[in-house]
């Protein structure tokens, strides 16, 4: 491991359709356009997020996932040996996952998803072109500054289970599928890295759903062994970054749900996973929501290696209220002194090096976005970017 700090401050990827874009995507959404049409306004769409971020001084660039109509998209339905099943029956869903049990009490009856029905070859890139886009629009000495962000190994199989993932004529067990899918990942990572990428993101929101209470029950109830999954996670996600250059960057994001109008899913803080997570999975960065009660205090963080930085995401993109400088730096200030405390211990000055600040989730996960006009996801990267600069003279 590398211990090389992100930018103080950051985001995590996804950001607010501009107007143009939005409106078309839901005249689509209404039927009264086609992709076509929604695709001839995305580039212009990038041009203007890639503009934002550089105007408030964000020095980390995403193409805002404007492609995307939800943030997981163009990975699984790239990918060889997976298939698009647009009716799947409801039973087949595990009902204990968090965002799982609101469709059960919505009382769907069938929802859409990908099967996994041959072996997983990647025959097509994921985000390659996306990336040779946003590249073109910065200065060559920014290009190493864009970030890609990329949905965990594990989206699928924690709908499905080691049971309703794959065909088991196909794969025999859970070690099989990942191993396929690791494959296919790291074909990508290594694409991106040969023309410049040096910053991945993956986005996992199935970590903190191990922080839910309510999902142990239920696991406990099936005679799921939550233990070992987690730990089935979290080498899924150390294959596809195994191997990696010195020089790239790779972090997770784990958060607890961010759909339609920055709905969350689930709830609980770190403690139940943090030991375990923090100093076994083969990342460089943890990007960690903290925006509300709902993500428990800073103590986990007692448990942070040596060797990573931690991204606090005291900054919410669910509601337009402005958090102030003050409050941030306290925040910090606290999380400071915790890891100073913690195992290992460590100096302040160390700790402090080891961390970073950012919104605690996307504003846009999904193409709707969440409740914020494009003025306040200004502000709210314009504030985490001054009080960086406060915090470690950046």
């Amino acid at each position: 491991m590398h211990l090389n700090p992100p930018f103080r401050a950051d985001h995590i990827g996804s950001l607010l359709r501009p107007s143009a874009l939005f409106e078309k995507r839901q005249q689509l959404e209404d039927k009264k356009c086609t992709l076509e049409d929604v695709r001839a306004l995305e580039d212009d769409a990038i041009k203007r997020v890639v503009e934002l971020q550089r105007q408030v001084g964000i020095k980390s660039i995403t193409d805002g996932e404007l492609r995307r109509e939800m943030f997981f998209e163009n990975v699984f339905d790239r990918l060889e040996g997976m298939t698009f099943i647009p009716n799947r029956p409801i039973h087949t869903f595990k009902p204990y996952i968090p965002h799982q049990a609101f469709m059960y009490a919505a009382g769907m009856q069938e929802a859409p998803t990908i099967y996994c029905t041959g072996k997983i070859k990647r025959t097509r890139s994921f985000y390659v072109d996306e990336f040779k886009y946003t590249k073109s629009l910065v200065p060559p000495e920014e290009v190493k500054n864009i970030k890609v962000t990329i949905c965990s190994p594990s989206w699928f199989h924690q709908r499905h289970g080691s049971d309703m993932t794959y065909d088991l004529s196909v794969y025999n067990n859970d070690d099989e599928y990942f191993n396929d899918l690791a494959t296919a990942y790291r074909a990508e990572f290594q694409e991106l890295y040969y023309l410049g990428c040096r910053r991945i993101q993956i986005d996992d929101p199935t970590f903190c759903y191990f922080c839910n209470e309510n999902m142990i029950s239920g696991m406990e109830g099936a005679g799921v062994d939550h233990e070992a999954l987690l730990d089935t996670y979290i080498r899924a996600i150390n294959l596809c970054t195994e191997g990696r250059p010195d020089d790239l960057t790779v972090s997770v994001h784990m958060c607890r749900g961010n759909f339609k109008g920055g709905v969350h899913f689930s709830e609980g803080g770190y403690q139940r996973i943090a030991l375990k997570v923090f100093n076994t999975l083969d990342v460089d960065v943890f990007y960690l929501e903290y925006d509300t009660e709902r993500a428990g205090d800073l103590t986990p963080l007692k448990h942070f290696p040596l060797d990573k930085v931690a991204v606090l995401g005291f900054v919410t993109t669910k509601n337009p209220k402005l958090e102030s400088v003050e409050e941030i730096k306290a925040r910090v200030n606290e999380a400071v002194g915790i890891m100073s405390d913690g195992n290992p211990k460590r100096s302040k000055e160390v700790a402090l090096n080891q961390l970073c600040i950012s919104t605690q989730c996307g504003f846009a996960s999904v193409w709707q976005g969440n409740p914020l006009t494009e003025e306040d996801e200004k502000n709210k990267l314009a504030l985490l970017v001054n009080t960086a600069k406060e915090i470690w003279d950046d």
